[in-house]
């Protein structure tokens, strides 16, 4: 069984690709993903560990996870694709947007700013991934009870963990009331918060299936980058020229 095994775990290695990228300029990054479908066993740990780690309110989703039954009865099989934000390299989202509050950075992400985002959800129509959603302020506790001298309840618990500021895109938001993230289109960012201080996005760390690959794509001793030379390799509705920084593994 030891044979099997890799010599090294593929966290550890992507560990230290993402330390070695960061010492390069940003401008020189292309930070890109890998999802294994024949790995994801549709655990939903990925999704689930997103919510938690963006403070996701109900209704915004970063990485839901596709299920898809295959063959044909009695011979079928259940497929799960993972679905986080393609990060296109031709976004169809940038184009619509009349404020230009979403952008591609310097990395090849595709980001939102929610200081100049109205609201207008043009780029939730235009992307073909469907991958952004609309924050409408809602709360999962909305209407829980209050009981005096307990730990559960809408106050005593619940709310203050979910008035708790997010740390998105490397800031700290008003604590969760009014104002920005809620009311803007909200998306993916391959936990660029987390990229900034060497740490993984939470989706890549959460995979118990270690299905989710990351790394930067223009470093040639990357797995990232051996990855993406497999002849197994495919995207997304490539037809359609978007060209997505999200690979897949058939």
């Amino acid at each position: 069984m030891s044979r099997n095994l890799p010599d090294q775990d593929h966290l550890i290695r992507m560990q230290e690709d993402l330390k070695r990228a960061l010492m390069k300029d940003p401008s020189e990054i292309r930070w890109s993903m890998v999802i294994d479908v024949s790995k994801c066993i549709g655990c939903h740990a990925c999704t689930l560990g997103c919510v938690a780690e963006n403070r996701l309110p109900p209704g915004v989703v970063y990485r839901p996870v596709m299920e898809m039954e295959i063959g044909r009865y009695p011979h079928v099989r259940r497929r799960f694709l993972p679905r986080p934000c393609v990060q296109c390299q031709n976004p169809p989202c940038v184009k619509v947007c009349p404020v230009t509050a979403t952008y591609r950075d310097r990395q090849g992400v595709v980001v939102v700013d929610y200081n100049r985002c109205i609201g207008c959800r043009y780029c939730l129509v235009a992307c073909p991934y469907a991958a952004r959603t609309s924050d409408f302020g809602e709360w999962y506790t909305r209407g829980t009870p209050d009981v005096v001298g307990k730990i559960y309840g809408r106050m005593a618990a619940a709310e203050g963990y979910e008035a708790h500021p997010a740390t998105e895109y490397g800031r700290r938001w008003p604590v969760r009331r009014s104002g920005s993230p809620i009311g803007n289109a909200r998306k993916c960012h391959f936990c660029l918060h987390r990229l900034a201080v060497g740490m993984l996005p939470a989706c890549v760390t959460t995979c118990i299936g270690r299905a989710t690959f990351f790394g930067d794509k223009m470093d040639p001793e990357s797995l990232i980058f051996s990855l993406l030379g497999s002849p197994r390799i495919f995207r997304l509705k490539e037809e359609l020229g978007t060209k997505p920084a999200v690979y897949y593994l058939s």
